[in-house]
């Protein structure tokens, strides 16, 4: 069993998540989401995907990225394979 640092939820089939700086339990990939994914500086959303680094800080998307920093993001595409 383990307790869930997100929502304290004691559950049999909680787990770990090893990152740099610790080791974090959850019972739901929703609470890990909730607790360790970038939230984006445009649309505050939450980053789940691989998201855009401009200078450090981070993005959701290309168009985000733009439209909070276009002289600094201007170039950036979101990419899709062919």
């Amino acid at each position: 069993m383990g307790t869930c640092e997100v929502c304290g939820n004691d559950y049999e089939l909680a787990f770990e998540v090893h990152a740099r700086g610790g080791v974090h339990t959850f019972d739901s990939f929703e609470c890990a989401i909730t607790a360790m994914a970038p939230i984006c500086e445009h649309c505050s959303c939450r980053i789940i995907g691989h998201g855009m680094d401009v200078g450090g800080r981070w993005y959701c998307s290309a168009h985000c990225a733009r439209v909070a920093e276009p002289e600094r993001a201007g170039a950036i595409r979101d990419s899709v394979p062919v």
